[in-house]
């Protein structure tokens, strides 16, 4: 069982580094499943907390976030779009897939739901997992508590991150 982590500095750094490699990746012929982040400039008036993900697997896009309306602070993930992305990844866990990517382990998983049983599904079936982590302590500590001592910590550069997947 193989499983890494990556926890870049600086706002979407993590982010990017995963798109990035999951694009790299399925260039190659990779077979992917899970989520990442859809990279996009925000438009004018958008909330600076509008996220996409893409579901690696079918390359569907979904709003993971709900606008709040204007004067809301922070970002709002919207429960039922977090739960679609689980099904279309859950959905597809019988795919021979050769990498399992998460974009972020956050706060649903950190609490047990979310896509933690996704990454224990693709463990299980020696595929290797990618997993970004957040800046919050809530999450880095639940991500701990759910690994244990089994995740690889890579450096938050592109080349290492393809290396240790194609290994």
């Amino acid at each position: 069982m193989r499983i890494a982590c990556i926890a870049a500095k600086g706002r979407g750094e993590t982010d990017r580094l995963i798109s990035e490699a999951a694009a790299t990746l399925e260039a190659e012929g990779f077979v992917l499943n899970g989520i990442v982040k859809v990279l996009q400039d925000m438009p004018k008036g958008a909330h600076h907390c509008d996220m996409d993900v893409r579901v690696l697997a079918d390359n569907r896009t979904i709003r993971i976030t709900q606008s709040l309306g204007e004067g809301s602070e922070g970002c709002r993930l919207n429960p039922a779009a977090i739960a679609e992305a689980v099904a279309a990844v859950d959905q597809a866990s019988s795919l021979d897939a050769d990498v399992f990517i998460l974009n972020k382990f956050g706060p649903e998983e950190a609490e047990g739901r979310g896509f933690r049983a996704a990454i224990a599904a693709a463990l299980e079936q020696d595929i290797p997992v990618l997993v970004g982590l957040g800046g919050g302590e809530a999450s880095r500590k639940g991500f701990a508590d759910f690994v244990g001592d089994m995740a690889e910590t890579l450096p938050a550069d592109p080349d290492a991150i393809l290396t240790w997947v194609r290994g």
